[in-house]
């Protein structure tokens, strides 16, 4: 009997490491959110900042949304990249399209 019981707790134990080290890739907008706050308090650190004056660069850090694509830069982006690939006609329309409806505006 003992050595059943043994046993049991041998395999919770096996499992529960397991699922320890099972862990969840973060997912990409996740990653990103990780990388904007990294910037952020590099920049607060670099500045100084502590206490609310601190709280409140964070606060207006994070929450800032990146600038807009514009159309023309979208363009520039989009040409630069079928003139690399040499794309030509119908071939040249076809990515045109889909790369100007891919990139963030």
């Amino acid at each position: 009997m003992k050595a059943v019981i043994a046993l049991v707790a041998l395999a919770f134990a096996a499992g529960s490491t397991y699922a320890a080290e099972e862990k969840k890739e973060p997912s990409t907008a996740q990653k990103a959110q990780q990388e904007k706050m990294k910037a952020c308090n590099a920049q607060a650190a670099e500045k100084e900042l502590k206490g609310d004056e601190r709280k409140q660069f964070m606060s207006t850090c994070l929450g800032a949304k990146p600038a807009k694509v514009t159309q023309q830069e979208k363009m520039k982006a989009c040409n630069g990249e079928a003139g690399s690939k040499q794309l030509k006609g119908d071939e040249r329309k076809q990515f045109m399209s889909e790369c100007l409806k891919a990139n963030p505006s």
